[in-house]
């Protein structure tokens, strides 16, 4: 291996460097580990290396610090292409690991690579496992068994209601909740997992100090204070459209099956459902509208075989989880007035004044009841005082 002289001296005090700076992160152990941990977050920093590029050196060379400061002869010799192979002797001049590595200390950021023994057993199985996950939270959710919850950025009223109701149910049955963070279906995933106290995973497709969408922050910082954020790609790293499909393989390679809530026939949530399957995962799709554009995706899932399911009793049982109970709530405890309104609404957007005339009560009894049914969680109100069941 050749290396210039302002290479050597770079790293030449850097296992001394790890010992006095540096915090390992579970899985990663040893000064030899960490240190190789700096090599594999400085190959990640390289623009023509993804991640089969990346496993391919470190699998080639032994180590990803071997692989990171190959000579150019040795590089060409792994089979890595032209292109990658100048991109690395380029951009490696300018990468100093150590202060990658102090950067992510700065931002409570943590990794784990392929080689460590704490990579999700799940993720590891797939065709293509990301070389390392960058995360922040509990990294504990991604060792456990979870479900992906996905569907489009678009998405109605039902599809949210549907989303926040399947993801709070699921939680409260123990299960871990994983999606994307986007706008829509997985916004409310996230959301109903933690309004249930339960266990949820973001999966990004930009570095985890980026907050994509801007409007999700709190969200964000709610998922990493309880839950799990995590991304292949390092800090800095910009939202590019072509990092969610990358993205989504990693949502279903977590998960034992993923559910497609809604989606329109090019809705990039069956990009998930073809990963999962390409994955040997189950994939599982909630009917909607027949007039609805935003359930024709999920229709053509159960027409090519995905199973249809309503509740989060149906994945449970199909699944075969144990000792898990579904949290899905029960009208037993109404009283014949409630019961008798809640019989009138539909699922669909149905106006105050129908109302009035399905149930035959007088207006303010109605919405009084009304009011005691949302905030029950058994309906919701939308604008123009309709209301539909939830």
């Amino acid at each position: 291996m050749q290396l210039g002289d302002g290479l050597k001296l770079q790293f030449c005090n850097l296992k001394f460097y790890i010992l006095c700076n540096l915090r390992p992160s579970p899985g990663c152990t040893g000064v030899r580990k960490l240190a190789d941990a700096l090599f594999w977050v400085a190959l990640s920093r390289v623009t023509e290396l993804g991640a089969k590029r990346i496993r391919m050196l470190v699998d080639y060379f032994g180590t990803a610090e071997n692989a990171f400061l190959a000579s150019e002869k040795s590089l060409f010799a792994s089979g890595l292409p032209s292109r990658s192979v100048n991109a690395l002797l380029h951009e490696r001049k300018a990468i100093v690991p150590e202060r990658e590595w102090e950067l992510l200390d700065s931002l409570n950021i943590r990794v784990i690579t392929l080689a460590d023994q704490g990579y999700p057993p799940l993720l590891s199985q797939i065709y293509d496992p990301p070389a390392l996950l960058f995360y922040c939270g509990d990294f504990s959710i991604a060792m456990e068994p979870g479900l992906a919850l996905v569907g489009s950025r678009k998405a109605t009223e039902y599809g949210k209601t549907t989303a926040r109701k399947l993801a709070s149910d699921l939680a409260a049955a123990g299960v871990s909740v994983i999606s994307g963070m986007a706008r829509g279906i997985d916004t409310y995933a996230h959301l109903g997992a933690l309004q249930a106290r339960g266990k949820t995973a973001a999966v990004l497709g930009c570095g985890l100090d980026v907050c994509y969408p801007p409007e999700n922050r709190k969200l964000r910082d709610d998922i990493v204070g309880t839950g799990l954020l995590l991304s292949e790609f390092p800090p800095r790293t910009a939202p590019k459209p072509y990092h969610f499909p990358m993205r989504n393989r990693i949502i279903s390679g977590l998960s034992v099956a993923t559910i497609v809530v809604e989606a329109t026939e090019k809705s990039g949530a069956l990009i998930t459902a073809d990963c999962a399957l390409e994955q040997g995962r189950d994939v599982f799709a909630v009917p909607g509208s027949i007039n609805s554009p935003n359930s024709r995706g999920c229709h053509k899932l159960i027409k090519d075989g995905a199973a249809m399911i309503e509740h989060a009793s149906d994945i449970l049982s199909e699944l075969g989880f144990l000792n898990i109970q579904s949290g899905e709530r029960m009208d037993t405890e109404l009283t014949a007035v409630q019961k008798k309104v809640l019989q009138a609404v539909e699922y669909e957007p149905v106006q105050f004044d129908d109302l009035v005339l399905r149930s035959g009560l007088e207006a303010p009894l109605l919405a009084a009841v009304l009011v005691e049914l949302e905030l029950a969680s058994f309906l919701k109100k939308l604008p123009g005082n309709y209301f539909f069941r939830v």
